[in-house]
């Protein structure tokens, strides 16, 4: 709680009334092994490895209806990203949503290059999810989820014919400073 409340926003938990109106307003609650208002229940009751490990924070749209109406002004969006943020500074993953190894790889690409090289963001995004499609026991045709990759064949072939999916990056200038800026970011919970 007391890292939670070093975020800005994070202590905003403590005026929870529990009241459900976020759960309600939220587009993704189904999604989410605990919706919003459960969410901060579990963080107020002193479970934060619970919901860092759950996929909750990570299937928040950023849509803030959840923000807008609350009646006791707490911003759960900005909470939601707070939670992303602690959860990949302890290291904590969810293999239920592949969204941080997308994050990673998004800031992977932006350090090496300055700016997002698509194709390599979108091999090595793969790559690293690589995981998700083997087969397990309550999935044994999981690996048939690797055929919708196939589908994107197309779209690639016809992005890289019209040379807007080039298979070298291109890098800006200023590329050490800008990866300065996100390392600092980091190292102070801002960013992924």
């Amino acid at each position: 709680m007391e890292e939670l409340s070093a975020i800005p926003g994070g202590r905003d938990v403590l005026k929870c009334i529990q009241c459900g109106t976020c759960t309600g307003s939220c587009p993704n609650a189904s999604k989410m092994d605990y919706p919003p208002r459960k969410a901060i229940h579990l963080i107020r009751s002193g479970m934060q490895d619970t919901v860092l490990s759950s996929n909750s924070m990570w299937y928040c749209a950023s849509c803030y209806l959840c923000t807008v109406r609350c009646p006791r002004g707490i911003k759960i969006t900005d909470l939601m990203h707070a939670l992303e943020s602690l959860a990949v500074r302890h290291g904590v993953a969810t293999v239920r949503t592949s969204t941080p190894v997308m994050y990673q790889t998004l800031v992977d690409s932006i350090k090496s290059n300055g700016r997002v090289h698509e194709f390599g963001f979108t091999l090595r995004y793969y790559l690293r999810n690589l995981r998700s499609y083997l087969p397990t026991r309550a999935e044994p045709l999981k690996p048939l989820k690797a055929f919708e990759l196939l589908g994107m064949l197309p779209i690639a072939w016809a992005l890289f014919s019209h040379g807007r999916l080039p298979l070298r990056p291109s890098k800006i200038k200023g590329t050490k400073e800008l990866t300065a800026i996100i390392t600092k970011a980091q190292s102070i919970g801002g960013a992924h």
